[in-house]
């Protein structure tokens, strides 16, 4: 492989990070609330709202049904009004990170939903407000659950910026369908498939050893 395409295909992975790392990021600050507002407002939780519940939950299956490559598509117009292009790697980050919020606020909501009730009934018995049940309750015992759910949302991702690569997104994918596949260079190929095995595992890696340092029961044992 020439020096050329080792710049290229060392370009192409900071492409890749950037547009994983700016829509997990965004999928975190928003998806995370959308889960807590989803739990807090359903039956039985802390504020009660069927019909926010109702919208937000229409909203989130909404998003999550369409298939990425649609959404890529479907999204072009608003991509061209917030990022003034439709290709590249920062347009790429508009499809990904209104994709990966819903995708997020699903698992985080079930992340929530698994926390024992009886140490919400006893914080209510004890006068705290909903905001200290959220902050010192809800979240600090769901942490486990969230970080893993997290690291899931930003290995999809990884593959979901691959396949931006279809329209012109940058990244590992757009290397390897424009030399891997229509240039038939196996070479390159084979090193993007290698890099992103090795970027997938290395985020699980790292998920997996903060989900146990945050995880009470191993601070227990």
């Amino acid at each position: 492989m020439s020096q050329a395409m080792l710049n290229l295909l060392w370009r192409s992975f900071w492409e890749t990070i950037l547009m994983t790392g700016m829509s997990s990021l965004i999928s975190l600050v928003i998806g995370l609330p959308l889960a807590i507002i989803m739990v807090m407002t359903e039956r039985g939780g802390l504020a009660p709202n069927r019909t926010i519940n109702m919208i937000l939950g229409a909203f989130i299956n909404g998003f999550r049904s369409v298939p990425f490559i649609i959404l890529l598509v479907a999204l072009i117009p608003l991509t061209r009004m917030i990022v003034g292009t439709a290709i590249g790697t920062w347009a790429s980050i508009v499809p990904l990170s209104i994709a990966a919020i819903p995708y997020y606020a699903r698992i985080a909501e079930v992340s929530l939903r698994e926390v024992d009730n009886g140490l919400i009934e006893a914080a209510r018995s004890m006068g705290a407000n909903r905001w200290t049940i959220i902050r010192d309750v809800l979240v600090p015992e769901a942490l486990p659950s969230i970080v893993s759910g997290f690291t899931v949302t930003i290995i999809t991702l990884i593959g979901a910026s691959a396949m931006a690569g279809a329209i012109g997104a940058g990244g590992l994918g757009d290397l390897a369908i424009r030399y891997g596949y229509q240039r038939f260079e196996t070479t390159v190929m084979i090193a993007v498939v290698a890099i992103l095995i090795v970027l997938v595992c290395g985020i699980q890696w790292i998920g997996d050893r903060i989900t146990a340092h945050v995880d009470k029961r191993n601070m227990k044992a």
